[in-house]
This record gives structure tokens, sequence and C-alpha cells, in this order.
């Protein structure tokens, strides 16, 4: 009798127990920062993160890493003749730009500031394009080699150079929110930057996160609404590409991605490439130097970053769109 009492004690406990968790509720807001959107989607018991301080972390982060922001602590290294001090966001940025740097031999390259803005590619608009002497003579105030980081300060050794970060900061920045989430113990989360997307746990029905990889959908690549989708249970998405990112001058197409090894748009048959990684700054890093090596370079490279995972769309010599994702990344997709 006795323990045929404890045995319903136990069970009415239990369910107590089952009854008292928390419901899981979605929390949703968006809003405008570094000259995009973002969006941003959480699963919690309550309000355990407003948008008033998500947008005050990315204020902090355009203070730091806009170009556009004349006042940022990069706008201001780049009108020094020598050094600034560093903040953490400035010197996590450049050392993860350095080590992607020495992966792509190059390829990548954060103080390719002065070509870019030659481009058109900065916060000042051009009236003519640059030739392949003014090129050359721009690539001389660029490289890697020429910026020293310590702990506390970054310094150019010529006082030309000039960094943009327009390739890295986006990823960075999902990630500095990302982090923020998981301190405050927001485990169920996606968050989306200027298509830049990182993401943790589930929704509150228990079903993963979906993230669809945009396909051109334009009569000059002919597909019509073509979607293809991958369910990342933890990890970061990033997207590069030439069919919306670009210029027209004198009836020419300027892609947006620069190779820092020439100092010329890169132009191959690599219409976008999707890239999956830990984290938003990886992902973010690597995409444009992909799309500039092209698809054959561009497979081989991620197949040997095991950190990496990548989804390819191209134009075939034929015209039609191919596509191509790596072992990783086929684990992903759902259709």
């Amino acid at each position: 009798m006795l323990r045929l009492l404890l045995k319903c004690v136990l069970l009415v406990f239990i369910n107590c127990q089952v009854i008292a968790q928390p419901v899981q509720k979605k929390i949703q807001f968006a809003g405008f920062t570094q000259g995009t959107t973002y969006n941003i989607s959480y699963y919690a018991s309550s309000i355990f993160i407003t948008q008033q301080q998500v947008d005050s972390i990315l204020s902090a982060l355009d203070r730091s890493l806009s170009i556009y922001n004349r006042r940022s602590l990069i706008s201001t290294f780049n009108c020094a003749n020598n050094s600034v001090k560093l903040d953490k966001h400035l010197r996590n940025v450049l050392k993860k730009s350095l080590y992607i740097n020495k992966e792509t031999n190059g390829i990548f390259d954060v103080t390719i500031g002065i070509v870019t803005n030659a481009w058109g590619f900065g916060k000042e608009k051009i009236s003519v394009l640059p030739d392949s002497n003014s090129v050359t003579q721009l690539l001389k105030f660029t490289g890697s080699e020429k910026i020293l980081i310590t702990q506390k300060v970054v310094e150019k050794k010529i006082p030309c150079l000039q960094l943009d970060v327009n390739g890295i900061a986006q990823g960075y920045s999902v990630d500095v929110i990302a982090d923020f989430f998981e301190k405050r113990g927001v485990k169920n989360y996606l968050i989306e930057i200027g298509g830049e997307i990182r993401v943790n746990g589930k929704k509150n029905d228990g079903t993963d996160f979906r993230i669809a990889i945009e396909v051109p959908d334009t009569i000059e690549f002919g597909i019509n609404n073509n979607s293809v989708f991958l369910h990342p249970k933890r990890g970061a998405v990033t997207t590069s590409g030439n069919y919306r990112k670009y210029y027209e001058s004198n009836g020419k197409k300027i892609p947006h991605i620069v190779d820092a090894r020439t100092g010329w748009p890169a132009s191959n048959e690599l219409i976008s490439v999707t890239v999956f990684a830990k984290d938003a700054i990886t992902a973010d890093g690597y995409d444009n130097a992909i799309m500039v090596m092209g698809l054959g370079a561009g497979i081989e490279f991620v197949e040997n970053h095991k950190e990496l995972a990548a989804f390819f769309i191209y134009k075939k010599k034929d015209g039609s769109i191919g596509y191509f994702a790596t072992k990783q990344f086929l684990k992903l997709l759902t259709h």
C-alpha cells in the first residue's frame, strides 16, 4: 500500500513538473543597420532580449566597422597617417581577415579599400572607371603585410592604405548578436543581417529552422522560382553572388567582388556561392574569395577545408544553369 501511494505521489509530481514547464513563444523584430536590414527570431518563455538591446550592439559595431560612418574607428584609421587604437571589434575582424588572407593566398584582403573605392564600391560615387595603369598603381598601396596589429593598436606602413571590411563585417556582426543571445540563455534563434544568417536550436513546434538559397529568377539565366532549402541545426550560412550586386557602366556589368591579387572585379562562370560554417565570420569571410576562385578551384578549396561546406550556382558553357553541392553541404539540403 505504501509503495502504491509513493508511486502515485511520484506520478503526480512528474505530471506537475511537465505542466509547470514554461511555454516557448516566438519573439521577432526587424530593423536597419550597416546600410541593410536585419531580421531576428527567437523562442523563449519570455522576452529575454529586446530590440533596443540589439540596436545598441549594432550601433557600437557601426561605430567601429562602418566605412560609411565618417566617425567610425575604421574611417579614422583610413584617414590616419600611421596608427590608431584598436577596439575589440576591429581587432577581431582584422585577425580573422589576416588568417583568411593567408588561407586564400591573398584573394581576400581587407587592405583593398583604395581599390574598391576606385571601382565605385566604397562610400564615394565615381564618374570614370580605373584603367590598367591606375589599378597597377593603386595595388602598391594594398597588402596585408603592410599593416601591423598588436593588442592595442593597428598600424599602417603606408599612409594611403585603406581598410574595407565589408566582405566580413556583417558576418562578424551576426556572431556578436548570437553570442549575446547565448550569454542571455537564449538557445533557439535565427539571426540575419544583410542575408548573412546564423541559427541555433529549433522552433517552438520542434522543427528546424529552414533557410532558402536564392536562385536567380531572371530571363537572362532562364530560371523561374526555383528554391533550395537547408535545415542546419546549428551554424552559419552566407551567400556571395554577382547577379544582383553590380552596377552598369557604358553597357558593362561591373561585379562588386574584387580580386585583391589583381585589383580587378572577378569574372567567371559562378553566379553565386553559399557557404556553411560554424560561425558567420568564417562563412562570410570565405564566400567572396570562393567566388573569385571560380567553380573548379572553389570546389577543391572547400573540400580541402573541412570547416566549410558550399553550394555553387554557375553558368554552363551552353548558357544553362548548373548546381553543385559539396559532400558536407548535401547533408544540409532539402528540396
